[in-house]
């Protein structure tokens, strides 16, 4: 009688190397990696293709995809960590509402980051200009704990990161980079400005605490001779930006439930 096939994941040395004999190997093994990177691939086709149509566009839309999601009142009122840069030449303020409490988001947002849990957005397209990113679906105990002064890295080691200015959980976190003094701050922008950038993040209890608003604002100073090259970067910030706050918004729900 012959012997019982025996079931192996393909990837089992044994099963590469010949050494085990009709065997029968496992086709949802071979099928998930094949499913995988489809799904990250097509995940990099919609960003790109988002990018592209906003690029052209971005004179024409300027006001709305840097107000998206946020009331009036909202992009107009004052936020923790605007004295950092003052008079900034770009900005933005955007916002979500998630429905799960503050203390379900936080969780989420303190662990951003290249080397932590990600940034929930595009990382196939980050990862094309070696930023190293990979977003995580679970919340890592070992980055809950974020302190003033904190690095929250941006790309891999040696690339930009923000530093955390003030922390308050549930309700705000604000990383600045560059110089964000507020007397360093040039009336008008020159050549000899430095750069500097900060990242707010608010979170508003609603529908009785059970639900969140997440408004977020960045503000960027930078030198005139920037100024082109930022204002390529916004339009790409913005769609990247958008996909991060889904990618929290439907982290956040799952958790929630």
């Amino acid at each position: 009688m012959a012997s019982p096939r025996r079931r192996v994941n393909v990837g089992d040395p044994r099963y590469v190397e010949g050494t085990i004999k009709d065997v029968v190997y496992d086709r949802a093994a071979v099928a998930a990696p094949v499913a995988d990177r489809a799904r990250r691939l097509g995940r990099a086709g919609l960003g790109a293709a988002q990018i592209a149509s906003v690029l052209p566009a971005a004179p024409l839309l300027r006001h709305w995809y840097n107000r998206w999601g946020a009331s009036r009142e909202e992009a107009e009122r004052s936020l923790p960590g605007d004295e950092r840069v003052p008079r900034p030449q770009m900005s933005s303020t955007r916002a979500i509402t998630i429905d799960a409490p503050p203390t379900e988001v936080w969780p989420w947002l303190a662990q951003i980051g290249q080397g932590r849990g990600g940034f929930y957005s595009y990382d196939e397209l980050e990862n094309l200009v070696g930023c190293d990113i990979h977003s995580t679906d679970q919340i890592l105990a070992e980055f809950q704990r974020v302190a003033v002064g904190d690095v929250v890295r941006l790309a891999a080691k040696g690339g930009p990161s923000y530093r955390v200015d003030r922390v308050q959980p549930p309700d705000l976190l604000v990383l600045a980079a560059g110089s964000t003094d507020p007397t360093a701050a040039e009336s008008e922008p020159t050549d000899s400005v430095e750069f500097a950038a900060t990242w707010q993040w608010l979170l508003q209890p609603v529908s009785e605490g059970a639900r969140t608003r997440l408004v977020v604002r960045q503000r960027f100073r930078y030198p005139r001779s920037q100024s082109i090259m930022w204002h390529l970067v916004e339009p790409v910030n913005f769609v990247m930006e958008r996909r991060m706050l889904y990618g929290m918004k439907s982290r956040a729900e799952v958790g929630a439930k």
